[in-house]
């Protein structure tokens, strides 16, 4: 039908009408059209129509609809019509003067597809005089469309994915601590604190640590003395120093006794004010509260403690509950976990790859830069921990790199599955679908990946999808790629788009293609058939896209760029 309706404009079209009581012919003088060329932004072909009926022209009795067609290749697409009516004439239309004539203004926008590259813009019109309807032929007003914003689609396709990490640590720090408590004004270590847990757990670490000194690795001890903040500060000092050296000196026994060296660090407190504070507000003593409104009030030692000793009861609660619990020494060491080293991963991975964590797996994927190796150790961490998102999310980066959108779906689909919330996941589906064209579905995907290390990266591009080029060059500032190049472009900053181009990490034809297209709105002729040489020796289907692309129109009629282009 719509064939049918094509045929039948353009027999219309042919048609001039000279009866008295026709309107005749309108041409495309009457007409212009902004932008010229037509361009394709965000997915539409935004297009404003600014015409003129001539004097005479729109007689009185006189109503004309005008519709705009867009027409391409067998198709066509028709746009928003708008109708107008003569001085006579009983209507709500835009009325149009019969002597003086009258200008209008059509707003207009098409669903852009690739083949309006190559299209025609027409008017058509239906009209009336009176009740007998007239004809008025069509009138083309502007070729072709500027489609360089949909190279989104492949700028997308070079744009980095973002990788699920592994949280591998060669190294991971670990500390063990001990207490050792000590009666009121005594220093010397008793057998029933060597005796308890927590200072039996210290001593097993330190030979644990001897014992396997490839797993584990020293770092330092730490030793703290303390005296409770009952009493006078000359006695807590003493006291506080008696401490430390006896329980530094317990330390340095069990190292010497492990066959260990380290380094001990000790100090000590002379009254503990922040333990008792700690402690008070944890317990549920009489008096807690003023207790504490004490300590905040003074900040002298000396007045500290007589004003909490006149409250009798409370301080008597303190004695046997708080202060014996300050009189103490903590031991503290530090060490860390020795994981595999890179070898070791990469040996175990051949000998056995079932021994190895899920972190490891993920963590020797970044030992190698063979493509074909970490597809492999992605897949056997999928088989191992089938319910970790990061192996699948992985495989998926790895076919989006390699243009297989459909593969890289699949894995993103399993690994969504296992954790939606993930914002790799999550980035790397609004990538997809950017290069898919789903601009809709990408900004979806994009809202749930605000976390994701590329967000910036990402909503750049889909910025550029959305016609936004200031906001996506923005979003892409200090990014090397052929997207943050295409924003620069559209954005009419070609020093910088060039620029860009030229640091882009891993060229490719689309690099050399924007190339071409930057030296073309910057009239360097010479340029832009050397880079559609590169571009098409890397990727000859471009040759189809330039043959009509209208950023080399001035190009069209040169035997040479004909000649790239077969």
């Amino acid at each position: 039908m719509q064939s049918k309706l094509y045929v039948s404009l353009a027999l219309a079209g042919t048609l001039v009408l000279t009866s008295c009581g026709g309107l005749g012919k309108l041409t495309a003088d009457n007409f212009t059209v902004t932008p010229s060329p037509m361009e394709a932004v965000g997915g539409k072909v935004p297009v404003v129509i600014n015409g003129r009926f001539p004097e005479k022209y729109m007689k009185k009795k006189a109503v004309v609809t005008v519709l705009p067609v867009l027409r391409y290749g067998s198709d066509f697409a028709d746009g928003q019509s708008a109708t107008y009516q003569g001085e006579k004439v009983q209507g709500n239309d835009t009325e149009i003067s019969y002597k003086l004539g009258g200008n209008y203004t059509m707003r207009n926008s098409f669903d852009y597809v690739p083949a309006m590259q190559q299209s025609e813009l027409y008017l058509t019109f239906k009209a009336k005089v009176g009740k007998k309807e007239v004809k008025i032929p069509d009138v083309k007003v502007a070729d072709g469309v500027l489609a360089t914003s949909a190279l989104i689609s492949s700028t997308a396709a070079s744009t980095t994915p973002q990788i699920a990490a592994d949280k591998y640590q060669y190294a991971i720090k670990q500390t063990k601590q001990a207490q050792i408590k000590y009666l009121i004004n005594q220093a010397n270590i008793r057998n029933s604190e060597i005796k308890s847990t927590s200072v039996k757990d210290f001593v097993k670490t330190l030979r644990d640590i001897k014992a396997d000194q490839k797993g584990y690795m020293l770092d330092n001890i730490e030793v703290s003395a303390y005296a409770s903040p009952d009493g006078g500060m000359k006695v807590n000092t003493a006291l506080a120093q008696k401490r430390e050296k006896t329980s530094k000196g317990y330390v340095n026994k069990q190292l010497k006794s492990a066959k260990l060296d380290a380094d001990v660090d000790s100090k000590y407190t002379a009254e503990d004010w922040e333990g008792f504070q700690e402690l008070v507000s944890q317990s549920n003593i009489q008096d807690k509260d003023v207790i504490l409104r004490v300590l905040s009030m003074y900040q002298d030692p000396e007045e500290r403690e007589k004003q909490i000793r006149n409250l009798s009861a409370g301080f008597k609660e303190l004695a046997d509950e708080i202060l014996p619990e300050l009189r103490r020494a903590r031991m503290t060491i530090n060490y860390n976990i020795i994981g595999r080293s890179d070898d070791e991963i990469q040996a175990q991975y051949k000998d056995d790859a079932t021994k190895l964590s899920v972190e490891e797996l993920l963590y020797g994927a970044t030992l190698t830069e063979n493509a074909s190796e970490q597809k492999d150790i992605y897949t056997t961490a999928t088989k191992q921990y089938p319910n970790d998102y990061r192996a699948y999310n992985n495989l998926a980066v790895l076919a989006y790199q390699q243009g297989d959108l459909a593969t890289a779906k699949s894995y993103l689909d399993k690994a969504e599955a296992i954790d939606g919330k993930s914002a790799e996941v999550n980035a790397n589906k609004a990538l997809v679908a950017l290069a898919e064209g789903k601009n809709a579905e990408a900004k979806d995907y994009l809202m749930k990946a605000t976390a994701s290390p590329n967000y910036n990266e990402v909503l750049g591009n889909l910025q550029v999808a959305a016609g936004n080029y200031a906001q996506a060059a923005q979003c892409l500032k200090g990014v090397n790629s052929n997207s943050a190049a295409l924003a620069q472009l559209l954005n009419k900053d070609y020093a910088e788009a060039s620029k860009t181009l030229g640091k882009v990490a891993r060229p490719d034809a689309t690099t050399s293609y924007l190339k071409a297209i930057v030296a073309a709105r910057s009239g360097q002729d010479s340029s832009v058939l050397s880079n559609l040489k590169d571009a098409f020796a890397k990727d000859s289907s471009l040759k189809q896209r330039a043959a009509k692309d209208l950023e080399f129109a001035t190009l069209f009629n040169d035997a040479t760029f004909q000649s790239l282009v077969k």
